[in-house]
């Protein structure tokens, strides 16, 4: 094993300042630029993409990435990277991010992979500078010490784990297929075949909008590894599946009786409140949140399915109502008086017996993905230790 600097490995640049890019550059269609919020599992996020004009990306074309760059957070999760492949050949990163650019001495995956390891992300966290708000820079992301074999043994360590990550990417990529499936359909019924007889409404005919808290952090007894399922914002913004059965933490019974935390029923749709609106998922079991979220427990004859894609329909008008001078947040009162144009009992019914299936395969696919990124996190310290002898894999 060799040990280098990332420094003597790779190219590293800081992305381009606030004066070189104005969010009034921004264009509707032009080349792609990656912010932390589109640092995903290994891959970037294609959500919410800002983009830029042909004349900007050669203005600032030292900014481009390339196949085999890994894009890192500057600010905040400092220890959140994702890899560029020949689909994100070309688009570029934003001031908050750090490119690192591999030489031909190190793989670009066994790289990646490299800081995907628990003991590197925390020595990562450990150099960031800021007690408010974390952040790195190119020197001390250059200081970070990368142990790794001779070349061809990098290949196959990262060849073994990108196989995971692989049908990790197919199964996200069927759901994704599926989701269109159903946004479509939801389209047809409800928004080009509306019917004006139809009943017009709020959010709180569709379901009970019910709030959340946070059990006293000073109280070690109020939380547990293995508890009452209890939901941030934050926990939405790292688990980007549909449906979600337990937060990075969980609550007591104590916790949940000093608190004003509310037990709510599977298929409840969740819906972030604050920083940001609109993060939504789906209750696979009974769970609780904290404050930040506004969550809708839709009524028998509305049913799931149909709750979760109108406040994913609806997200701009509940923004628009959202209020503060920090940061925005929509109120418990004011989300339920979001308007609602309510279908037919017969409308509602066929939107969620399509949906019945699609969420069951859905839901069969995300738990497979959780499975296999147990297994890939597993595997990968044993991998990059030499624990486990790869001579004899076949790839």
């Amino acid at each position: 094993m060799k040990e280098k600097f990332l420094r003597e490995l790779a190219d590293i640049q800081t992305g381009p300042f606030g004066s070189q890019l104005h969010k009034e550059d921004y264009v509707a269609d032009g080349t792609p630029i990656v912010t932390v919020e589109h640092l995903g599992n290994k891959m970037f996020s294609e959500q919410n993409l800002p983009r830029v004009s042909n004349t900007d990306k050669n203005r600032l074309k030292k900014y481009v990435l390339k196949q085999g760059d890994i894009v890192f957070s500057r600010v905040g999760s400092v220890d959140r990277c994702s890899c560029v492949d020949q689909k994100h050949d070309g688009w570029m990163f934003s001031g908050r991010c750090l490119r690192v650019r591999p030489t031909s001495e190190i793989d670009s995956e066994y790289l990646y992979y490299y800081f995907c390891l628990e003991e590197t992300k925390q020595f990562v966290r450990n150099i960031s500078v800021g007690a408010t708000m974390p952040s790195i820079n190119t020197k001390l992301l250059g200081e970070v010490v990368v142990t790794f074999p001779e070349l061809e043994q990098q290949k196959r360590i990262s060849g073994i784990l990108s196989a995971i990550d692989s049908k990790i990417e197919v199964n996200q990529k069927i759901n994704d297929n599926l989701e269109q499936q159903a946004v479509t359909y939801f389209q047809e019924l409800y928004i080009n075949n509306a019917n004006p007889m139809w009943q017009i409404g709020t959010i709180s005919d569709l379901g009970t909008v019910v709030g959340g808290s946070t059990p006293s952090k000073t109280k070690p007894e109020y939380y547990t590894n293995n508890g009452i399922a209890w939901i941030t914002p934050k926990d939405l913004s790292i688990n980007k599946s549909k449906f979600i059965s337990h937060g990075e933490n969980d609550i007591t019974e104590l916790g949940l009786k000093n608190s004003s935390a509310t037990v709510m029923p599977k298929g409840t749709v969740l819906f972030s409140s604050r920083a940001p609106i609109g993060y939504i998922a789906i209750a696979s079991n009974e769970v609780t949140t904290n404050q930040g979220f506004k969550s809708v427990i839709p009524y028998l004859e509305i049913g799931t399915a149909f709750v979760y894609f109108f406040l994913k329909h609806s997200l701009p008008v509940i923004e628009s109502a959202a209020s503060g001078s920090t940061f925005k947040e929509i109120s418990g009162s004011a989300m339920k008086n979001i308007p609602a144009i309510i279908p037919d009992r017969n409308t509602l019914d066929q939107f969620n017996s399509f949906c019945a299936p699609i969420f069951a395969q859905q839901k069969i696919l995300e738990e497979q993905n959780h499975s296999l990124a147990m297994l890939r996190d597993s595997l990968l310290p044993k991998l990059m230790s030499g624990a486990i002898d790869i001579a004899s894999i076949q790839l």
